[in-house]
Protein backbone atom coordinates (compact mmCIF):
# COMPACT_ATOMS: atom_id res chain seq x y z
CA UNK A 1 0.00 0.00 0.00
CA UNK A 2 1.33 3.43 -0.85
CA UNK A 3 -0.01 6.91 -1.49
CA UNK A 4 -0.72 8.23 -4.97
CA UNK A 5 2.44 10.32 -5.16
CA UNK A 6 4.57 7.33 -4.25
CA UNK A 7 2.77 5.18 -6.81
CA UNK A 8 3.49 7.70 -9.57
CA UNK A 9 7.21 7.30 -8.88
CA UNK A 10 7.12 3.56 -9.54
CA UNK A 11 8.33 2.56 -13.01
CA UNK A 12 5.80 0.61 -15.11
CA UNK A 13 6.25 -3.14 -14.89
CA UNK A 14 4.48 -6.10 -16.44
CA UNK A 15 5.15 -7.99 -13.21
CA UNK A 16 3.24 -5.58 -10.97
CA UNK A 17 -0.45 -6.23 -10.35
CA UNK A 18 -2.41 -3.23 -9.10
CA UNK A 19 -5.87 -3.24 -7.53
CA UNK A 20 -8.32 -1.36 -9.74
CA UNK A 21 -9.60 0.97 -7.00
CA UNK A 22 -8.31 4.04 -5.21
CA UNK A 23 -8.62 3.71 -1.44
CA UNK A 24 -9.13 6.37 1.23
CA UNK A 25 -7.87 6.06 4.78
CA UNK A 26 -10.06 6.36 7.88
CA UNK A 27 -8.51 6.78 11.31
CA UNK A 28 -10.73 6.50 14.39
CA UNK A 29 -9.45 8.63 17.27
CA UNK A 30 -10.75 9.50 20.73
CA UNK A 31 -11.88 13.09 21.31
CA UNK A 32 -10.51 14.05 17.92
CA UNK A 33 -6.90 13.51 18.94
CA UNK A 34 -4.43 10.64 18.82
CA UNK A 35 -1.37 11.20 21.01
CA UNK A 36 1.79 10.48 19.00
CA UNK A 37 3.51 7.24 19.90
CA UNK A 38 0.63 5.86 21.96
CA UNK A 39 -0.27 2.19 21.96
CA UNK A 40 -3.02 1.24 19.55
CA UNK A 41 -6.48 0.60 20.97
CA UNK A 42 -6.74 -2.41 18.71
CA UNK A 43 -9.13 -3.50 15.98
CA UNK A 44 -11.57 -5.05 18.44
CA UNK A 45 -12.26 -1.67 20.02
CA UNK A 46 -13.64 -0.26 16.77
CA UNK A 47 -15.14 -3.45 15.34
CA UNK A 48 -18.72 -2.93 16.45
CA UNK A 49 -18.86 0.79 15.80
CA UNK A 50 -17.11 0.95 12.40
CA UNK A 51 -16.29 -2.38 10.77
CA UNK A 52 -19.57 -4.19 11.43
CA UNK A 53 -21.86 -1.37 10.17
CA UNK A 54 -19.78 -1.00 7.01
CA UNK A 55 -20.02 -4.74 6.36
CA UNK A 56 -23.80 -4.56 6.83
CA UNK A 57 -23.92 -1.82 4.18
CA UNK A 58 -21.84 -3.88 1.77
CA UNK A 59 -18.70 -1.77 2.05
CA UNK A 60 -15.48 -3.68 1.54
CA UNK A 61 -12.62 -2.58 3.80
CA UNK A 62 -8.92 -3.21 4.25
CA UNK A 63 -7.32 -2.97 7.70
CA UNK A 64 -3.83 -1.85 8.57
CA UNK A 65 -2.81 -1.90 12.21
CA UNK A 66 0.41 -0.16 13.11
CA UNK A 67 2.30 0.10 16.39
CA UNK A 68 0.72 3.52 16.96
CA UNK A 69 -2.86 3.22 15.71
CA UNK A 70 -5.25 1.43 13.33
CA UNK A 71 -6.32 2.49 9.85
CA UNK A 72 -9.38 1.43 7.86
CA UNK A 73 -9.18 1.74 4.08
CA UNK A 74 -12.35 2.12 2.00
CA UNK A 75 -12.70 2.53 -1.74
CA UNK A 76 -13.12 6.11 -2.83
CA UNK A 77 -16.35 5.32 -4.66
CA UNK A 78 -17.85 3.98 -1.41
CA UNK A 79 -17.23 7.20 0.53
CA UNK A 80 -20.86 8.45 0.37
CA UNK A 81 -22.09 5.16 1.85
CA UNK A 82 -19.35 5.27 4.50
CA UNK A 83 -20.30 8.83 5.54
CA UNK A 84 -24.01 8.02 5.76
CA UNK A 85 -23.33 4.83 7.68
CA UNK A 86 -21.02 6.35 10.30
CA UNK A 87 -22.38 9.89 10.67
CA UNK A 88 -24.85 8.83 13.37
CA UNK A 89 -22.09 7.59 15.68
CA UNK A 90 -19.08 9.72 14.79
CA UNK A 91 -18.01 13.28 14.11
CA UNK A 92 -16.34 12.91 10.71
CA UNK A 93 -13.56 15.14 9.39
CA UNK A 94 -11.54 15.24 6.23
CA UNK A 95 -8.02 16.55 6.03
CA UNK A 96 -7.44 19.60 3.84
CA UNK A 97 -4.01 21.24 3.75
CA UNK A 98 -3.22 19.79 7.14
CA UNK A 99 -6.46 21.03 8.71
CA UNK A 100 -9.43 18.90 9.83
CA UNK A 101 -12.65 20.07 8.19
CA UNK A 102 -16.03 18.71 9.40
CA UNK A 103 -17.95 16.50 6.95
CA UNK A 104 -21.73 16.14 7.02
CA UNK A 105 -24.11 13.84 5.21
CA UNK A 106 -25.25 16.83 3.15
CA UNK A 107 -21.71 17.21 1.80
CA UNK A 108 -21.81 13.67 0.44
CA UNK A 109 -25.46 13.43 -0.61
CA UNK A 110 -24.80 14.02 -4.32
CA UNK A 111 -24.97 10.66 -6.04
CA UNK A 112 -25.69 8.73 -2.84
CA UNK A 113 -27.70 5.59 -3.36
CA UNK A 114 -29.01 3.68 -0.36
CA UNK A 115 -27.18 0.34 -0.49
CA UNK A 116 -29.00 -2.91 -0.81
CA UNK A 117 -28.80 -5.18 2.22
CA UNK A 118 -25.67 -7.29 2.02
CA UNK A 119 -25.95 -11.03 1.70
CA UNK A 120 -24.63 -13.10 4.58
CA UNK A 121 -20.85 -13.02 4.26
CA UNK A 122 -18.88 -16.14 3.51
CA UNK A 123 -17.03 -17.46 6.54
CA UNK A 124 -13.57 -18.24 5.26
CA UNK A 125 -11.30 -20.88 6.78
CA UNK A 126 -8.83 -19.65 9.34
CA UNK A 127 -5.34 -21.03 9.86
CA UNK A 128 -2.94 -20.54 12.74
CA UNK A 129 0.75 -21.32 12.31
CA UNK A 130 3.02 -21.98 15.29
CA UNK A 131 5.22 -18.99 14.35
CA UNK A 132 5.58 -16.37 17.09
CA UNK A 133 5.73 -12.71 16.08
CA UNK A 134 7.04 -9.43 17.46
CA UNK A 135 5.20 -6.15 16.96
CA UNK A 136 7.66 -3.30 17.34
CA UNK A 137 8.67 0.19 16.39
CA UNK A 138 11.97 2.02 16.14
CA UNK A 139 12.80 5.69 16.26
CA UNK A 140 12.49 7.25 12.76
CA UNK A 141 16.09 8.51 12.78
CA UNK A 142 17.34 4.91 13.04
CA UNK A 143 15.89 3.98 9.65
CA UNK A 144 19.17 4.46 7.73
CA UNK A 145 20.93 2.20 10.24
CA UNK A 146 18.49 -0.68 9.78
CA UNK A 147 17.91 -0.27 6.03
CA UNK A 148 20.36 -3.05 5.14
CA UNK A 149 18.66 -5.41 7.55
CA UNK A 150 15.24 -4.60 6.09
CA UNK A 151 16.45 -5.31 2.56
CA UNK A 152 18.03 -8.56 3.72
CA UNK A 153 14.85 -9.74 5.42
CA UNK A 154 12.61 -8.70 2.53
CA UNK A 155 14.62 -10.10 -0.37
CA UNK A 156 17.35 -12.43 0.86
CA UNK A 157 15.94 -14.15 3.90
CA UNK A 158 16.45 -17.89 3.90
CA UNK A 159 13.36 -18.60 5.96
CA UNK A 160 11.53 -21.55 4.37
CA UNK A 161 8.36 -20.47 2.56
CA UNK A 162 5.07 -21.99 3.53
CA UNK A 163 4.30 -24.77 1.07
CA UNK A 164 1.18 -26.34 2.51
CA UNK A 165 -1.82 -26.71 0.26
CA UNK A 166 -4.07 -23.71 -0.24
CA UNK A 167 -6.93 -25.35 1.61
CA UNK A 168 -4.88 -26.65 4.50
CA UNK A 169 -6.31 -25.95 7.95
CA UNK A 170 -3.06 -26.61 9.82
CA UNK A 171 0.52 -25.58 9.12
CA UNK A 172 3.53 -25.17 11.35
CA UNK A 173 5.12 -21.95 10.14
CA UNK A 174 4.58 -19.00 7.86
CA UNK A 175 6.96 -16.46 6.34
CA UNK A 176 5.57 -13.02 7.15
CA UNK A 177 7.21 -9.60 7.45
CA UNK A 178 5.45 -6.24 7.50
CA UNK A 179 7.02 -2.79 7.45
CA UNK A 180 5.04 0.45 7.41
CA UNK A 181 6.17 4.08 7.43
CA UNK A 182 3.24 6.43 8.04
CA UNK A 183 3.74 10.12 8.81
CA UNK A 184 7.21 9.38 10.13
CA UNK A 185 6.18 6.53 12.41
CA UNK A 186 7.69 3.10 11.77
CA UNK A 187 5.87 -0.13 12.54
CA UNK A 188 7.37 -3.59 12.03
CA UNK A 189 5.98 -7.10 12.36
CA UNK A 190 8.49 -9.93 12.15
CA UNK A 191 8.78 -13.44 13.50
CA UNK A 192 10.72 -13.80 16.74
CA UNK A 193 13.43 -15.95 15.15
CA UNK A 194 14.19 -13.29 12.53
CA UNK A 195 14.50 -10.65 15.22
CA UNK A 196 17.03 -12.85 17.06
CA UNK A 197 19.13 -13.12 13.90
CA UNK A 198 19.60 -9.34 13.77
CA UNK A 199 20.42 -8.34 17.38
CA UNK A 200 22.70 -5.49 16.31
CA UNK A 201 19.93 -3.88 14.25
CA UNK A 202 17.69 -3.58 17.30
CA UNK A 203 19.79 -2.42 20.27
CA UNK A 204 17.77 -2.36 23.46
CA UNK A 205 18.00 1.39 23.89
CA UNK A 206 16.36 1.99 20.48
CA UNK A 207 13.79 -0.80 20.38
CA UNK A 208 10.39 0.35 21.63
CA UNK A 209 8.17 -2.62 22.36
CA UNK A 210 5.10 -3.04 24.51
CA UNK A 211 5.72 -2.80 28.24
CA UNK A 212 5.24 -6.55 28.61
CA UNK A 213 7.37 -7.49 25.60
CA UNK A 214 4.64 -9.92 24.62
CA UNK A 215 4.78 -12.13 21.56
CA UNK A 216 1.90 -12.61 19.14
CA UNK A 217 0.39 -15.51 17.21
CA UNK A 218 -1.25 -15.23 13.82
CA UNK A 219 -4.64 -16.19 12.48
CA UNK A 220 -4.72 -16.07 8.68
CA UNK A 221 -8.08 -15.70 6.96
CA UNK A 222 -8.73 -17.39 3.64
CA UNK A 223 -7.72 -20.63 1.97
CA UNK A 224 -7.65 -18.94 -1.44
CA UNK A 225 -6.85 -15.29 -2.34
CA UNK A 226 -9.72 -13.15 -1.11
CA UNK A 227 -9.91 -10.32 -3.63
CA UNK A 228 -11.21 -6.85 -2.81
CA UNK A 229 -14.96 -6.98 -3.45
CA UNK A 230 -16.17 -9.26 -0.67
CA UNK A 231 -17.50 -7.63 2.47
CA UNK A 232 -17.38 -8.78 6.09
CA UNK A 233 -13.96 -10.47 6.02
CA UNK A 234 -12.48 -8.22 8.71
CA UNK A 235 -15.70 -8.46 10.71
CA UNK A 236 -15.46 -12.27 10.64
CA UNK A 237 -12.48 -12.02 12.98
CA UNK A 238 -12.99 -8.68 14.68
CA UNK A 239 -16.55 -9.13 15.92
CA UNK A 240 -16.11 -12.35 17.94
CA UNK A 241 -12.84 -11.04 19.37
CA UNK A 242 -14.52 -7.78 20.33
CA UNK A 243 -17.27 -9.69 22.12
CA UNK A 244 -14.59 -11.55 24.10
CA UNK A 245 -12.56 -8.34 24.71
CA UNK A 246 -9.48 -9.78 23.00
CA UNK A 247 -7.14 -7.25 21.40
CA UNK A 248 -5.94 -7.84 17.85
CA UNK A 249 -3.47 -6.43 15.36
CA UNK A 250 -4.86 -6.72 11.83
CA UNK A 251 -3.08 -6.49 8.47
CA UNK A 252 -4.86 -6.86 5.12
CA UNK A 253 -2.62 -7.82 2.21
CA UNK A 254 -3.18 -8.21 -1.53
CA UNK A 255 -4.18 -11.88 -1.16
CA UNK A 256 -5.04 -12.64 2.47
CA UNK A 257 -5.96 -11.03 5.78
CA UNK A 258 -3.93 -11.62 8.92
CA UNK A 259 -4.84 -11.04 12.57
CA UNK A 260 -2.24 -11.14 15.33
CA UNK A 261 -3.39 -11.85 18.87
CA UNK A 262 -1.43 -12.13 22.13
CA UNK A 263 0.24 -15.54 22.33
CA UNK A 264 -1.42 -16.53 25.59
CA UNK A 265 -4.87 -16.03 24.04
CA UNK A 266 -4.46 -18.01 20.79
CA UNK A 267 -6.26 -21.12 22.05
CA UNK A 268 -9.31 -19.07 23.07
CA UNK A 269 -9.27 -17.21 19.75
CA UNK A 270 -9.21 -20.42 17.70
CA UNK A 271 -12.03 -21.86 19.79
CA UNK A 272 -14.15 -18.73 19.32
CA UNK A 273 -13.66 -18.71 15.55
CA UNK A 274 -14.38 -22.43 15.24
CA UNK A 275 -17.58 -22.01 17.23
CA UNK A 276 -18.63 -19.15 14.94
CA UNK A 277 -18.04 -21.28 11.83
CA UNK A 278 -19.93 -24.25 13.29
CA UNK A 279 -22.90 -22.08 14.28
CA UNK A 280 -23.16 -20.69 10.76
CA UNK A 281 -23.52 -24.09 9.09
Amino acid sequence: MLDEEGFKELPPSEFMQVADSTWLVLNVVSNGREPPGCQATGVTKIARSVIAPLAEHHVSVLMLSTYQTDFILVRERDLPVVIHTLAGEFDIYREESGECVPVTCDDMSNGFLKPKPAASPTLHPVQSPQTRFCVLTVAPDTLPAIATMLIDVLFYSHSPPWEAGAGSQDFDSITFFSFSLIEGYISIVMDAETQKRYPLSFPSDLLLTSSTGELWRMVRIGGQPLGFDECGIVAQIAEPLAAADISAYYISTFNFDHALVPEEGIAEVIQLLQQRQESSR
